[in-house]
């Protein structure tokens, strides 16, 4: 029977073979998996059963497949929430953890100020932005998106999150009545629209051949279809003075900032930086 040192270093050469980006990542993340364990620690792991080894193999020959590590798991992290992944929707990306923290910080700014903050989400997907913003901040969170496969994975990754249930909602942004009995009344909009333009087909296989095209293409030959419709809805939907806080691709920095200033309610408006340095959000504030 292989030690557990030994079934890492096996999974992690055949993944690398395989083309995988964090063939060791993966390979101590499938290992823990096989295990039954949150971590897996080499120094003192769990004894090796034939039922693991069989175990670790199913595992690693599909994510060999480029399955996508969060499918095989069944779970993700997201900043500070533990998030259930499932086929046939987005899984979330860490990227996106700089954008639901704009959202957060502007919501923890008005709840020190003695306010309850509501923020809205956007093409929510899992759930991600909303769990975040529910757990690390009081406010009231509304979460939407289009796929009833979405809408049912976020009520369950946000149950139980937060000082108020979170409200979500099948729908679809470019509804000019979406969320109307909110219009004018929400603190924040923050959006992770699908983005991708049409002929921008992602090279990764775990994004292409796993992630919906619902959730990826934004529509229209630059994208930016949906990311327009979002800052249609935030132009609505947000008080005087409110915040929107939208995700696009590291090349639309100056399209959805054309986006927000073309709609005319929009003022500050700017594009923000991920921790790789590349533009990764649009911020603006809705005029007073």
């Amino acid at each position: 029977m292989p030690t557990a040192r030994e079934l890492v270093d096996a999974a992690t050469e055949v993944l690398a073979a395989a083309g995988v980006s964090s063939p060791r990542h993966d390979a101590l993340a499938l290992a823990a998996h096989a295990f039954g364990v949150p971590r897996l620690e080499l120094v003192m792991p769990p004894p090796v059963t034939a039922d693991v080894v069989a175990a670790m193999a199913e595992a690693v020959r599909r994510r060999r497949a480029r399955e996508p590590l969060q499918h095989i798991l069944g779970r993700t992290t997201f900043r500070w929430v533990t998030l259930r992944v499932v086929p046939g929707v987005f899984v979330p990306r860490p990227e996106t953890e700089v954008v639901a923290g704009a959202a957060i910080e502007e919501a923890q700014r008005l709840a020190a100020a003695g306010g309850t903050p509501l923020v809205v989400d956007l093409c929510t997907g899992s759930g991600a932005i909303a769990a975040a913003v529910a757990q690390e901040t009081p406010a009231r969170v509304v979460a939407v998106d289009a796929s009833p496969e979405a809408v049912e994975l976020t009520r369950e990754n946000t149950a139980g999150l937060g000082a108020h249930p979170v409200r979500v909602e099948a729908g679809d942004v470019r509804d000019p009545a979406l969320l109307g009995d909110l219009d004018g009344a929400v603190d924040v909009v923050v959006s992770n629209p699908p983005y991708i333009p049409p002929d921008a087909v992602p090279l990764e296989v775990e994004v292409r051949d796993h992630d919906p095209d619902l959730a990826l293409y934004g529509g229209g030959p630059d994208g930016l279809s949906l990311p327009r419709a979002v800052v249609e809805a935030a132009a609505r939907l947000l008080r005087p003075g409110g915040l929107l806080v939208m995700e696009h691709a590291d090349v639309q920095g100056a399209g959805t900032r054309a986006l927000a200033e073309a709609e005319g309610r929009f003022t500050d408006v700017a594009t923000e930086r991920d921790l790789t340095g590349r533009d990764r959000y649009l911020r603006a504030r809705r005029a007073r």
